[in-house]
């Protein structure tokens, strides 16, 4: 598998959305047997990540289910925003990790990204995120600086007003591919294979 980054890198998988146009929550649905969240903990954990996840009140049981011995924390406001749920899960790494840190930041419902792809965010050491076709895509990278730009700001304030993180062009086929709705959930289940 791939390499492991270093033990310096800090990691945030974000499953606190409401799943209103899907109808049931992202994180849950199932792929090979499995949840997405516990699929995306499988990728990130293979890269000697640890991600953290931020997850609503309501979802906690049902994510634990699924993520093992992984730590999870709530985000008691997430219809306030993404944004919020981020700032759960910088302030409690931030507890925990020395001064000079990253943190790589990954939306449950955005999984087309390959290791690859991590391994060169995570290697940039400044705040970054995958570009395709002229637009940003996800997981997002962070360093210190936006971390602290991040934790200062509104719960609802977007993160592309707050930061503006170097683009890497990378060739990940399915990068927007972005979970809302049952077509997506097929969308991403025909080409999970090949991620």
């Amino acid at each position: 598998m791939a390499n492991s980054v270093s033990s310096e890198i800090g990691c945030i998988l974000l499953a606190a959305g409401r799943s209103s146009r899907l109808g049931s929550p992202k994180a849950l649905i199932e792929v090979g047997g499995v949840s997405l969240i516990s699929w995306m903990l499988t990728r990130l954990n293979g890269l000697g990540l640890r991600p953290v996840v931020v997850t609503r009140e309501n979802l906690v049981d049902e994510i634990r289910e699924s993520v093992g011995d992984a730590e999870i924390i709530v985000n008691e406001n997430p219809e306030l925003g993404r944004t919020g749920s981020v700032k759960k899960g910088l302030s409690y790494l931030k507890e925990r990790m020395k001064d000079e840190i990253g943190i790589l930041i990954v939306p449950v419902d955005r999984p087309g990204f390959s290791i690859s792809t991590v391994e060169l965010l995570v290697s940039s050491r400044s705040s970054s995120c995958p570009s395709k076709d002229g637009r940003g895509g996800h997981p997002l990278f962070v360093d210190s600086h936006d971390i602290e730009r991040i934790l200062e700001s509104a719960s609802d304030e977007p993160l592309n007003s707050i930061i503006n993180p170097e683009r890497i062009l990378v060739g990940d086929p399915y990068l927007h591919l972005n979970i809302d709705t049952s077509e997506d959930v097929d969308e991403f289940l025909k080409v999970v294979d090949f991620l």
